[in-house]
């Protein structure tokens, strides 16, 4: 197929181009590089562009005959959305109606959204399953909500189908270390970590150990890139079948502590990793646990990278190939 990656140049997105093209896809990146790194995209054709330049979409769905798209070009940072919530609706919501309506005057049928369990707010019980209510509590989650709302109002109206994948936590890194996690500022927990372990760091907080958990620390649900990119794959082929426009969970459906967290690098990376406790941060709920159970029935997806161990070793080894060379 004929695939157009936007933020194809992020953590997420670059996985996902070096994976479509393994696979024989022809792949296009659009990427404006505000937080995407032009030598994380592998291969396919690059261009540099925004969303919001209604006259470059034009040019580049009329120029190229795209069978799909696959959009990573969210703004994700939580607090940064209470801060600066004008960014987020402008590039999270109205950038992508923008690229909503380039696919439709072009006849591109198929579209795979990068959402995200923030939609959900504040978890009302755990496992998370689909039928969840969603109620954000920030403008991030907010934002992707807008967009999953709109995604089943465009397919009502034009027939766009899509497939809305909503993650908890995507860490790890290409098993062939070429690609990894690179956000500046980086507020990921795992890429934190392993800068401690490394010395690019010199500590690591923890926000709250007296929550109502075995240890007292946040537990999460931790899922590998490439399962991800498995994820959209699997979720464009179902579209190919002729299905109907759905959404997905996506996680390992087991959690791990904060502080499981930081024992596992320990061991994986035989480096001390100092810590310090501070105060818990503002609507981090105890746990946060997906069900995947509707994707593994009705995709057929199942996590190949599950255990913490591997997540953390290929984050590891991004971590001394990429920044300790």
């Amino acid at each position: 197929m004929k695939i157009l990656v936007v933020g194809g140049a992020g953590y997420i997105g670059s996985h996902m181009v070096k994976h479509l093209l393994a696979v024989g896809n022809e792949v296009t990146t659009l990427d404006n590089l505000s937080k995407g790194y032009r030598d994380a995209v592998t291969g396919g054709t690059f261009v540099e562009g925004d969303l919001a330049d209604l006259e470059q979409l034009e040019q580049l769905f009329a120029s190229n005959a795209f069978d799909a798209v696959m959009h990573f070009a969210s703004f994700i940072e939580v607090a940064e959305s209470m801060q600066e919530p004008d960014k987020y609706y402008r590039n999270n919501v109205s950038n992508t109606q923008n690229l909503l309506a380039a696919m439709i005057a072009h006849d591109v049928s198929y579209f795979i959204f990068s959402s995200t369990a923030a939609i959900f707010g504040e978890p009302l019980h755990t496992p998370i399953a689909e039928d969840h209510p969603r109620q954000p509590i920030n403008p991030y989650g907010r934002s992707k909500l807008m967009v999953e709302q709109m995604l089943e109002d465009f397919d009502k109206a034009y027939g766009l189908k899509s497939v809305a994948l909503r993650y908890f936590n995507a860490a790890g890194a290409d098993i062939d270390g070429e690609l990894g996690e690179r956000h500046v500022p980086e507020s990921h927990l795992i890429p934190l970590i392993l800068q401690a372990a490394s010395g690019r760091l010199e500590t690591i907080a923890l926000f709250g150990n007296d929550y109502d958990t075995p240890d007292g620390t946040c537990v999460r649900d931790y899922i590998h890139v490439q399962d991800l990119c498995d994820a959209h794959l699997l979720a464009l082929e179902y579209l190919q079948k002729g299905s109907e426009s759905d959404q997905f969970n996506l996680g390992n459906g087991q959690g791990f502590s904060v502080q499981q967290v930081i024992d596992c690098a320990r061991k994986v990376t035989g480096r001390e990793i100092s810590t310090r406790v501070e105060a818990r941060r503002q609507g981090d709920p105890a746990i946060l646990v997906a069900d995947s159970n509707k994707a593994q029935a009705i995709l057929k997806w199942k996590p190949k990278l599950s255990s913490l161990e591997q997540i953390i070793e290929t984050a590891w080894n991004w971590e001394q190939s990429f920044f300790l060379q």
